[in-house]
This record gives structure tokens, C-alpha cells and sequence, in this order.
């Protein structure tokens, strides 16, 4: 098991006293779904921080592109005014957001894997949100209702 230390960055780091929440997610398709996600990771800190998938990252993860490039579900992500800050995550998997923004906290989706992250930082607290209506909002039924 590798652990990693963090490394302090004055421009990043910058939000010393604020508990600060990050969260990770494609953001295809918003739905109330994401929004009920957002909103229940912002009351876990002062300072929510969201990681938007790269496209070559999804299509590796989830088998098959999103239907909106990584740009555009950024810019959904900031329109909705929620976080404080949205980033888009590395282009091969990593933990460099992690290093980088030095969570509190991590908020993980109902159907989010978390195995690595958790044993390679033992000392962020982890919060699994519950999920919001999955039988009506999930991205992947949508996207089929879509296509029907």
C-alpha cells in the first residue's frame, strides 16, 4: 500500500482555515441527481472543490465517450455557481488533485469506487452521499431514455 505525503502550495492551498470538500464526477447529462450531489457535499466544509473527468479518462472508466466534452461539463459545473472551484482532472488517472488541493474531506457518489484513494489517503475523512432518485436519476438511464 503507498501513501502519499502532501506538499504545501501557497496558490492552492491558499483557504488555510476553510474545511475543504472534494468531490469527483464526469458531469454528463446533469440531472438532479448531480445537483442533489453538489449540494450535499457543499454542507460538509466551506470550500467545495469539484474534479471534472477528462474525456479520455471516462471513455477508459465508463467504456464510452460522454456525450459532452470535458470543457463544456466544466463550464456546467461553474454555471451552476455551487463550487468555489472546478478543475478538470489529470489525464491519466493519478491522485494529483488530491496532492495538490489537499482535501479535508472526500465526498463519494452512491456508485463511486474509492478502494485506492481511501488507502492512499488515510487521512482524509470520506463521506459516501446517498443517493437522490437513482431508479429516475442516473446518467446511464438517461442516456438510453435519450436514445429511445
Amino acid at each position: 500500500m503507498q501513501t502519499h505525503t502532501m506538499k504545501k502550495s501557497k496558490s492552492k492551498n491558499s483557504i488555510k482555515s476553510s474545511k475543504k470538500v472534494m468531490i469527483f464526477g464526469t458531469f454528463d447529462l446533469l440531472h438532479k441527481g448531480h445537483l442533489y450531489f453538489l449540494n450535499e457535499a457543499k454542507k460538509q466544509g466551506d470550500y467545495l472543490i469539484v474534479v471534472v473527468a477528462r474525456d479520455n479518462v471516462v471513455e477508459k472508466i465508463k467504456n464510452k465517450k460522454p456525450v459532452h466534452d470535458e470543457l463544456a461539463r466544466k463550464k456546467f459545473i461553474e454555471d451552476m455557481k455551487i463550487a468555489n472551484k472546478v478543475v478538470l482532472g489529470q489525464k491519466k488517472f493519478s491522485f494529483k488533485c488530491i496532492i495538490d488541493y489537499e482535501p479535508d474531506v472526500i465526498c463519494l457518489g452512491y456508485d463511486q469506487n474509492s478502494y485506492s484513494v481511501e488507502n492512499s489517503f488515510p487521512k482524509i475523512k470520506y463521506i459516501r452521499i446517498a443517493s437522490y432518485k437513482p431508479h429516475k436519476y442516473k446518467t446511464s438511464k438517461i442516456r438510453k431514455i435519450s436514445k429511445d
